[in-house]
């Protein structure tokens, strides 16, 4: 089933230091000017700036995930399907000799989502850029580490490299995703936004907190068309309403949905209108701004609240 593309979700962000933030570039340089450790930093748009790895963003949306659904679910593998591994001791034996849907469905759904050894992501985040290189405000700290019983410095002083300020764009790319993907990915933002958890270094000291603004999601189905006020699927024939929100599930006959473990039904109402995507081929649905994509990922939260046997 993975080997085709039945829908697919684009979130542009815009995160926001509210404090001093530092993701390590990992390597001490030969210049003594320099502090001990620098923010990471790339060529973007003509110049060199520091920038927030898409592989960083990746792992801490990952990680406060799992803990969202170890909180509702399970550590170990649940009849509803919500559980999260523990990806240090799980040699994933369960596994071996399956056939691709049996993998899927017996992988744990944080795996499902962000991929494992067995089974390939189906979310991608890209490297989070300056929006304006001028707003940052870079600055320069110093610290020293105690030593616990003797309550003296240990090791230091040292110096690092923080950002301040400023504003830097990503986007979340789902692909084959369930509606209750994207309401645990919209809970994860939700807890970023919140300061449940940071981003980088030093995170327990109070650093790595952000905002998170949303700029836009974009939901495509490329296998449509939109016929007569409709969402038609072109292989099955299939329709939908133009305001529907669809999972990955719907595009399955009962019986494949059933093999990798999709929902199905798997659809919400929204007061979006589908559209023709970019030449005229497929079908997109798009919200704009905060408000339109917060209630996106509410209605989204709606599947993920059914799949735990809560009230939506």
């Amino acid at each position: 089933m993975h080997k085709r593309f039945v829908n697919h979700c684009t979130i542009e962000l815009t995160i926001s230091p509210c404090g001093p933030i530092l993701i390590k570039s990992g390597k001490e340089g030969a210049d003594p000017t320099k502090p001990d450790m620098e923010f990471v930093e790339t060529y973007h748009q003509g110049g060199k700036s520091i920038y927030l790895p898409g592989s960083s963003l990746k792992g801490a949306i990952r990680a406060h995930a799992e803990r969202i659904v170890r909180t509702v679910g399970s550590d170990k593998p649940s009849s509803k399907g919500v559980w999260a591994n523990d990806p240090l001791n799980d040699k994933r034996d369960y596994l071996s000799n399956k056939s691709a849907p049996e993998i899927y469905k017996l992988s744990c759904f944080t795996d499902q989502m962000f991929g494992s050894t067995e089974i390939a992501s189906r979310v991608r985040i890209e490297d989070a850029y300056p929006v304006n290189r001028a707003q940052l405000k870079i600055e320069e700290r110093n610290g020293v580490a105690i030593d616990r019983v003797f309550g003296s410095v240990a090791v230091g002083p040292f110096n690092y490299q923080v950002c301040t300020a400023g504003d830097f764009k990503t986007k979340i790319h789902l692909k084959n995703f369930t509606l209750a993907q994207l309401g645990l990915i919209g809970l994860v933002l939700r807890d970023l936004n919140d300061g449940w958890f940071g981003l980088g270094f030093a995170k327990s000291r109070g650093m790595g907190t952000v905002t998170v603004q949303y700029d836009s999601a974009t939901v495509q189905y490329p296998g449509c068309v939109l016929e007569s006020g409709q969402i038609k699927a072109i292989a099955t024939s299939q329709q939908w309403p133009h305001t529907m929100l669809l999972g990955a599930g719907e595009f399955l006959d009962a019986t494949e949905a059933g093999n990798y473990g999709f929902p199905k039904p798997d659809h919400q109402e929204t007061p979006v209108a589908a559209a023709a995507m970019p030449l005229g081929f497929g079908v997109q649905l798009v919200w704009t701004g905060q408000i339109q994509v917060a209630d996106l990922f509410e209605r989204s939260v709606k599947a993920w609240s059914r799949l735990l046997g809560v009230a939506a």
